[in-house]
């Protein structure tokens, strides 16, 4: 019940996206993510770009991340002499902005709103046109702030955070739609989740999201980001079904060849179509909306007993037959271990050019340590972190390779 209302509030909350009729987001799109800490911080995690680089791998997406904390629509102060954000956005040719606002505004309550309103107007405005890729005008999307984690007494407004959080997204909702800018309201889902009892805490301290948080966060924007007018979603988990007693199955985001049943266990082969779901950054039991999004093996009509799961001859799980039956979350297959070999390699580039992007010590562009050595050197060295950011880049759109691999699940014990 809690499952299929979830479900429906989520499907609710894209209106003027779904008016698109294509994705917000395409294969080989350069995108720019402009923002508050929010924003800055989808960089240090990288699960949302991971599963982009994922779902375009024959095209992948390119992704600069020019988020700075503390920013607002109207407050986005930078160092002396750092680069204007259209110089930033015309060097990586950027196709879709997305933006992330709307927290740092909404303390300034009900009296703020029609200000912010006209702020985002603004932004949008202030975009139109503009062709940062030399071809055609650059695309916008909307992200809203999430929701405020109510923490005990660590947060104790949060009640009064939410009520003004969801009225800057209600107008966030408007002004997308009235612009006809895609929008992504994640404020509805991420409270929805914050507020189940069996949740982990998503959060640090209640507006800051911690790892899991910003995992939770990233299936619910990449959902939004792939649907196009038709609603449909190109992210999906794998569900891989098999009955061990008939030799039949069934999966989706694999092909199944070669399936094979004994007393024993089972054996198939898995031609992946998609990259594998990362694994959530918790120990910690998933609430039922969020466990929807794992990948799932389920084997219906096996003999009672303990049996281990191997893939490509490594240990992946083991559950019995009762658990089996009921499906058994994969999370560290090879494919999965790729998968995080893969969103280390985003960290790793997002590094790279934040070295470049951000000068962070300006006593060595304006200051007296200038015409230092150090100094002399800096501009050198922002070049050479530009460059490595677009070899990492350029290694990404190898770096995703689908393959057929063999899966085994065999009886183990007495």
């Amino acid at each position: 019940m809690k499952l299929s209302l979830f479900l429906l509030l989520l499907a609710a909350v894209l209106p003027a996206a779904a008016a698109f009729a294509e994705a917000p987001i395409q294969p080989g799109d350069r995108v720019a993510i402009v923002g508050n800490t929010f924003a800055d911080q989808i960089r240090i995690h990288g699960y949302l770009e991971t599963l982009l680089l994922q779902r375009t791998a024959e095209n992948p997406v390119s992704i600069r991340n020019l988020g700075w904390a503390g920013d607002m629509l109207t407050l986005r102060d930078r160092p002396t002499n750092f680069p204007t954000e259209e110089s930033s956005l015309t060097d990586h040719q950027t196709d879709v902005i997305i933006g992330c606002f709307g927290l740092g505004e909404s303390f300034e309550g009900e009296e703020g709103l029609e200000g912010f309103k006209q702020d985002l107007v603004d932004f949008v405005t202030a975009h139109h046109g503009k062709k940062y890729n030399g071809k055609n005008p650059v695309r916008l999307v909307l992200i809203s702030p999430i929701a405020h984690e109510d923490l005990g007494r660590l947060t104790q407004m949060a009640e009064k955070r939410n009520g003004q959080l969801e009225a800057y997204t209600d107008a966030m909702a408007v002004v997308a739609a009235e612009q006809g800018v895609p929008f992504v309201d994640l404020f509805t889902p991420m409270k929805y989740i914050m507020e189940e009892p069996e949740s982990p805490q998503m959060t640090t301290n209640g507006i800051h999201l911690n790892p899991y948080g910003y995992w939770a966060a990233a299936r619910f924007m990449f959902d939004k980001l792939v649907v196009d007018a038709n609603e449909t979603v190109r992210e999906q988990p794998w569900r891989i079904t098999i009955n061990a007693k008939s030799g039949s199955g069934s999966a989706e985001g694999l092909s199944l060849e070669k399936v094979d049943a004994s007393a024993n266990g089972i054996s198939f082969l898995a031609k992946e179509n998609f990259g594998p779901t990362l694994a959530p950054p918790t120990e910690e039991a998933l609430p039922p909306q969020l466990a929807e999004y794992r990948d799932t093996l389920t084997v219906e009509k096996l003999a009672p007993g303990n049996y281990e799961l191997n893939v490509d001859g490594e240990k992946v799980a083991s559950a019995s037959a009762a658990e089996w039956a009921q499906g058994v979350a994969i999370d560290s297959s090879p494919a999965h271990v790729e998968a995080e070999a893969l969103r280390a390699a985003v960290l790793d580039k997002n590094n790279q050019f934040s070295y470049g992007w951000k000068a962070y010590n300006q006593v060595h562009i304006v200051g007296e340590r200038r015409s230092s050595p150090a100094g002399q050197s800096l501009p050198g060295e922002v070049i050479e972190f530009n460059k490595l950011a677009n070899k990492r880049d350029a290694e990404l759109r190898e770096a995703i390779v689908l393959k057929t691999r063999q899966w085994r699940l065999t009886r183990v014990g007495e």
